[in-house]
């Protein structure tokens, strides 16, 4: 109703400036004209009445008619995907995630319609996602919990003696409820965290450290470590989040990496980044899941995780941390071969 109503209000201003000009000036000089040829005033009249203001009625009337009904299609072309999107947005509001709107209609309807859905679906797959860490949190929480109170009701009623290896048992359970309350801890604070201090970072010296603070680990497991740093390599990062990133990717191919295997670190300029890697022999990750292993909670293999200790949040600690300094994360895996990588501004 606006736009026809503001349609309407432009056509009656253009009548009123031509009625202007049409009735005042040019009749004054069609009267003047026709009185210098001979003519009365009274006949110059009649004649400019008759020709010009009979004719310009029935325009005027032509041109209201016409512009009202160019008015409500306009107003019907621009409001009916309007008014799609607006419901859509109401159901979204509602809790459904899986709405969409068609993307026609004018260019700006059809962009704004194209991110609607943008958002819709970004939507959908935070609801997904929200839904998984919750369903994993809980089964994370549940399993030692579980295995705790068993433990705890055993001993009560004197099923299970109260020996070194029932007290070892339970401080594994104890130590995975630790270890993920950690874990957690770590992702709330990468999910908080703000202020990235970058700083000019010496990567080699910064992966030495982070393969000296590991390499108990690795030793335990007769696993060999080597390292493929150029001297002088440097990269502009926050200390703290390239350690933790280092420390997540060496404690991952500790846990994957079979007895007697190879662990290599590379780091290597390109252009205006600094590509790191981390590389490990041992069981491939499968196609499928490789788009999905920087998922919170994400795990190739449920149970061989679970008998390691892992969570399934390292990983997604590692990609938050280094998509907050400005870069990237990947994997890679073929031929027995898995290979992490982060690249990080130079």
């Amino acid at each position: 109703m606006r736009i026809a109503l503001s349609s309407i209000a432009v056509t009656a201003a253009a009548v009123a400036v031509i009625v202007v000009g049409v009735f005042g000036f040019a009749a004054r000089s069609f009267q003047q004209l026709m009185v210098d040829h001979g003519d009365t005033v009274a006949d110059a009249r009649a004649m400019f009445d008759e020709s010009v203001a009979g004719f310009f009625v029935l325009a005027t009337a032509a041109g209201v008619l016409g512009s009202i009904a160019l008015a409500i299609l306009l107003a019907r072309w621009l409001s009916a995907p309007l008014g799609r999107i607006g419901a859509a947005a109401r159901r979204v509001a509602q809790g459904e995630r899986d709405v969409r709107v068609p993307t026609d209609g004018p260019l700006e309807i059809a962009s704004l319609a194209r991110s609607f859905n943008q958002m819709a679906a970004r939507l959908e797959e935070q609801e997904r996602l929200r839904s998984e860490f919750v369903g994993n949190a809980a089964h994370e929480l549940r399993t030692p919990l579980t295995n705790l109170l068993g433990y705890l009701e055993a001993l009560r009623d004197g099923v299970v003696a109260p020996t070194q290896e029932t007290f070892a048992s339970l401080g594994e359970e104890v130590d995975r409820l630790v270890r993920l309350a950690r874990s957690l801890d770590d992702l709330a604070v990468s999910d908080r965290e703000s202020d990235v201090r970058p700083v000019a970072l010496d990567v080699r010296a910064a992966i030495e450290m982070a393969v000296e603070l590991a390499l108990p680990a690795f030793e335990r497991r007769g696993v060999s470590v080597s390292v493929h740093v150029p001297a002088g390599l440097a990269a502009r990062a926050d200390p703290d989040h390239f350690a933790q990133v280092l420390a997540n990717l060496l404690q991952n191919a500790v846990r994957y990496t079979p007895d007697g295997g190879l662990v290599t670190l590379a780091a290597e300029s390109d252009g205006s980044d600094v590509v790191v890697a981390v590389s490990n022999t041992g069981e491939g990750i499968p196609a499928a899941d490789l788009p999905h292993v920087f998922e919170r909670f994400y795990r190739v293999e449920k149970s061989r995780d679970r008998a390691r200790g892992g969570a399934g949040i390292g990983l997604a600690i590692v990609k938050q941390l280094v998509e907050l300094g400005g870069g990237r994360v990947g994997v890679e895996s073929a031929d027995g071969r898995t290979r992490f990588w982060f690249r990080v501004p130079a």
